[in-house]
């Protein structure tokens, strides 16, 4: 009976266990079923063809969902790093511009690493300055020029109403501090290398022969010293620069030009009367006291032609002198075409190119001064000459008129740094060539110096524009001629005017009539009296 009652109760429970696992099944997928964005997704029912199709729906609009918010969070995140990176680079030019200064102010607790900071700053200070190598700059007028000075004298381009072209450093600042870069460069070259045996050349300040000097405010001020060096046509160059601080070594060098041969190029045509003049320079101080020099002469058209040849070969002659070149041009005169004719004829080595006037007198220290401050690949000289005014006003009142030497004098009553004009350079042929050489569309007179200055300026050599002392333009009467451009006539005009005289002798011409009457009124005056 047992064991019937078992049998028939067994499908019983049975049934009962598979109604409360279906129930307890529907009560769950009721409870995990995923909800919509506004309401709870509708269940597909378990027995439904269409239930796995639903699943996957779901499925894929979750999936959906989440991929819209991960590309969202990308965004955001692109959107930070872009923000980030900005401000990094804000504070890395700030830091540029700041962060050695501040090392070497706030951090006294560690004085080896503050002496280390300030050593780098300084450094940074000689990089960025034009030491080693020149920067590219956007017109002429954003050349720093240099000034020039000698153990006397300091020759300045900026002499305002006050100060004068040639002077003594009057200043205490100012003759201090020369005091202080010659007395550094005589102890420098005094320093033993530790390498030579021989007994060394003790330098004292009467070795130094020049020297050269600029500031620029934001970095600091570059000098460059030279002094006689062990034997004839050697020299010794020092480079100091003071950063705002300490004056330090930048270099020390020995300059050998006993062998640099400079090709003075003229472009002429007629004024053979001026030639003459010229020449006599040239042989006073090209052939006989410097020797290391050859001429070349381009000469435009077939007039004075050979009056200007004989003058050449007369002085070949009586001077012994074979180094010169004539070439002749039949066509209008240009500037810029001689010259650049001139520098592309020469056929030996490298050398030094000086573009010359036959109005301008030179002496043999300008020579050297032409070849100290050119180097190929590296510098071009760009000499502010000392333009004379017209001697007939400045000696007006005097009986005669002195000689040529004597009227050489640098002051303001004689004449004025001509720092508009850029004519007279020297530089190194290759460098020359490299830069593209003269406009050759340029006719006539004024533009084609320009135009070369700012191709220099322009590349990556430095330029060393400074007044010198044996450079001289000699005064002339100036003809502008009709055929000129409104632009060059302009210019030549404006030349004209400056070359005649000071502000104060001019003056004194327009007001000479006034002047007079008043003395008139003196005299009557005082025989009243």
């Amino acid at each position: 009976m047992l064991r019937r009652g078992l049998i028939l109760f067994l499908p019983r429970l049975v049934g009962l266990l598979v109604v409360a696992c279906c129930s307890m099944s529907i009560v769950y997928m009721l409870a995990c079923t995923p909800k919509g964005d506004n309401q709870q997704l509708a269940l597909p029912r378990v027995h439904s063809p269409t239930a796995k199709e639903g699943y996957e729906a779901i499925l894929q609009e979750r999936e959906e969902q989440h991929r819209n918010y991960i590309i969202s969070l990308k965004k955001q995140i692109a959107q930070l790093k872009a923000e980030l990176q900005g401000r990094t680079e804000q504070l890395k030019n700030m830091q540029n511009q700041y962060s050695d200064s501040l090392d070497i102010r706030l951090d006294h607790s560690k004085p080896e690493k503050a002496q280390a900071n300030l050593l780098a700053f300084l450094r940074s200070q000689v990089d960025k300055a034009e030491v080693h190598s020149g920067v590219k700059l956007s017109t002429e007028y954003a050349a720093v020029p240099f000034e020039s000075f000698t153990l006397q004298k300091v020759y300045q381009l900026e002499t305002g109403l006050t100060r004068h072209p040639e002077e003594k450093p009057v200043r205490k600042d100012k003759r201090d501090e020369l005091i202080e870069v010659i007395e550094l460069a005589v102890g420098s070259l005094n320093k033993p290398d530790g390498v030579s045996k021989a007994k060394p050349h003790v330098y004292t300040a009467s070795d130094f022969v020049e020297g050269i000097y600029r500031t620029e405010k934001n970095k600091g001020t570059l000098y460059e010293l030279t002094f006689k060096g062990d034997a004839k046509h050697q020299f010794k160059k020092i480079v100091l620069f003071r950063p705002f601080g300490p004056v330090m070594k930048v270099k020390n060098e020995n300059v050998n030009m006993a062998d640099t041969l400079i090709n003075v190029i003229v472009p002429l045509a007629k004024r053979a009367s001026k030639f003459r003049q010229f020449m006599q320079n040239f042989r006073e101080m090209g052939i006989q006291q410097d020797g290391r020099i050859h001429l070349t002469v381009v000469y435009f058209g077939k007039e004075q032609m050979n009056e200007v040849k004989s003058i050449l070969e007369n002085t070949s002659k009586s001077a012994n002198f074979k180094n010169f070149t004539f070439i002749q041009l039949n066509e209008e005169f240009s500037r810029g075409k001689g010259l650049d004719v001139g520098a592309r004829f020469w056929k030996g080595n490298n050398v030094v190119l000086f573009f010359c006037d036959v109005d301008i007198y030179f002496t043999a220290e300008f020579l050297n001064s032409c070849r100290l401050n050119t180097q190929p690949g590296k510098k071009v000289f760009y000499p502010v000459l000392f333009s004379q005014y017209n001697p007939s006003i400045i000696y007006g009142h005097h009986d005669s008129i002195p000689s040529l030497e004597q009227q050489l004098i640098i002051k303001k009553e004689t004449g004025f740094w001509r720092d508009f004009g850029f004519g007279m350079t020297c530089q190194y042929r290759s460098d020359f060539i490299n830069i593209g050489g003269f406009d050759l569309d340029i006719k006539g007179w004024g533009g084609e110096d320009v135009h070369l200055y700012r191709k220099y300026l322009h590349s990556n050599l430095m330029v060393i524009r400074t007044p010198v002392r044996g450079l001289f333009h000699l005064w002339h009467e100036k003809q502008c001629l009709d055929e000129l451009t409104p632009e060059q006539y302009k210019m030549c005009m404006q030349s004209k005017a400056m070359n005649e005289a000071s502000h104060g002798q001019l003056g004194m011409l327009i007001f000479k009539q006034e002047i007079e009457t008043h003395l008139q009124r003196q005299k009557l005056s005082s025989k009243k009296t």
